[in-house]
């Protein structure tokens, strides 16, 4: 298959160069990082953050001096990015180490209301991080919880059995936006009314769908919302949407100087600033790529470039326009990532159904491909995933074997004790040169 780029409104020379890592090589090969749903790589701009922070203002909040005045500051910024990126308000946005910490915080919480006889939903579609919080909540509270199934052949949720689920016991209903394995967008505005018809909470974990859709809480109406930066190019860190009206009526668990005003008092401990400014400094990349995606405010880079190393010059003849502000950019942005994505994933999928003796797990039809994002889930008979996942990785090509911690997906699918699934994970910074390597790659291991 011959290397052609795909053509899209992204600027992939643009884009790349602001990521120093994509620089690498492995044994003489350039490094593909098809290993996104573990984790994005971060552009400089991120890096910057974060040590600027660390070499400038590095201070605890709420002194009265001035390192510590700029942490508040920062944090309020950073808060008002990530409300620009949910489409909420800022006091509607709570950080904290990771997803998984900030739902077992909520599931507490959510638990001091909950008895016996009530009900809660989960899937099996689910990072167990949505999952297990709620399974022991439900344990300690003495609450039933019901599974909604998926359909095996093409692992989607099962729409009727996760209605079938839900009845006026149930209090809370917790999905995902997109399986982390298989990449299936769920619908999840039908979830939401779902779970709101039945006066239960809708709990959303869109941890894999944030570097690959546009998230609009307002839009969806959902209660909660849980995303972690490191899946969408900045640093190690969790963010909850909560509604104010719920994070206002809850009572979270903590210590007793803590504020109880929101969201600070759902914040445990001291938060880690530094990756707090690599949060506003990943969320500005994404409205930067949507402003220079418009033609606006994004001719220079952050180091006073073009996207194509050359420096930019003002024109006499006209005036830049003025940058789009945020939300509108990061649509933008979105709408690019969707359009590349969506080429990727066409042509890995059209090269994966050519090897012989593969199984793509997931949603195979070009025609649906709306609802699944361009991450792919594979097995080969006779090569366990750790095999595939080892031998691409001595060539440069890096992709996840396991179960990701969607355990309860690959023991339903009868995979966990043969290794689960390889998993292929394409961003907005892959290439078509990536998607014909890989191929080329699983080809000559399956053919060696």
């Amino acid at each position: 298959m011959p290397t052609t780029e795909i053509a899209t409104a992204l600027d992939l020379a643009y884009i790349r160069a602001k990521f120093p890592s994509l620089a690498q090589t492995v044994n003489g090969h350039p490094a593909a990082f098809l290993d996104g749903p573990g984790g994005t790589q971060v552009p400089q701009r991120v890096i910057d953050a974060i040590s600027n922070y660390l070499r400038r203002d590095n201070a605890n909040t709420g002194g009265a001096y001035a390192t510590s005045r700029r942490t508040d500051a920062m944090i309020a910024e950073a808060r008002s990015a990530m409300a620009d990126f949910l489409h909420c308000a800022a006091d509607e946005v709570a950080f904290g180490p990771n997803m998984t910490t900030l739902t077992y915080a909520m599931s507490r919480a959510i638990g001091r209301e909950l008895k016996p006889g009530d009900e809660i939903v989960v899937t099996r579609l689910d990072h167990d991080a949505n999952v297990s919080p709620w399974l022991q909540i439900a344990e300690d509270r003495g609450v039933t919880v019901r599974w909604a199934e998926i359909q095996d052949e093409d692992c989607t949720l099962d729409m009727a059995d996760l209605a079938s689920k839900i009845n006026p016991n149930t209090k809370l209903v917790a999905a995902g936006y997109a399986s982390n394995a298989v990449g299936t967008i769920n619908p999840v505005k039908e979830i939401v009314r779902l779970a709101h018809a039945a006066g239960a909470l809708a709990y959303i974990d869109a941890v894999h769908y944030g570097p690959h859709g546009l998230i609009d809480v307002a839009a969806l109406d959902c209660d909660f919302l849980v995303c972690s930066t490191y899946k969408f190019f900045g640093p190690h860190m969790g963010v909850l949407f909560g509604k104010r009206e719920h994070l206002k009526r809850l009572r979270p668990y903590k210590v007793r100087p803590n504020t109880n005003a929101t969201p600070n008092c759902w914040e445990w401990g001291t938060l880690n600033h530094e990756c707090i400014a690599g949060i506003a400094a990943c969320v500005e990349y994404i409205a930067d790529l949507g402003r220079h995606v418009m033609g606006t405010g994004a001719d220079r880079s952050e180091d006073g470039t073009c996207g194509d190393g050359r420096l930019a010059r003002p024109s006499s003849k006209a005036r830049p326009s003025p940058p789009t502000s945020r939300r509108p950019a990061i649509e933008a942005a979105y709408a690019a990532i969707h359009e590349h994505e969506r080429g990727l994933l066409e042509r890995m999928m059209a090269g994966l159904k050519r090897i012989p003796k593969l199984k793509i797990y997931g949603i195979t039809d070009p025609a649906r491909f709306h609802e699944r994002c361009a991450t792919l889930a594979v097995r080969i008979e006779n090569h366990t995933p750790l095999e595939l996942a080892t031998k691409l990785g001595e060539r440069g090509i890096f992709t996840w074997d396991g179960n990701y911690y969607a355990l309860n997906l690959t023991e339903h699918l009868d995979i966990e004790k043969s290794g689960g699934f390889l998993r292929i994970g394409l961003v907005h910074y892959n290439t078509t040169d990536e998607v014909d390597r890989l191929l080329a790659a699983l080809g000559e291991i399956v053919g060696g």
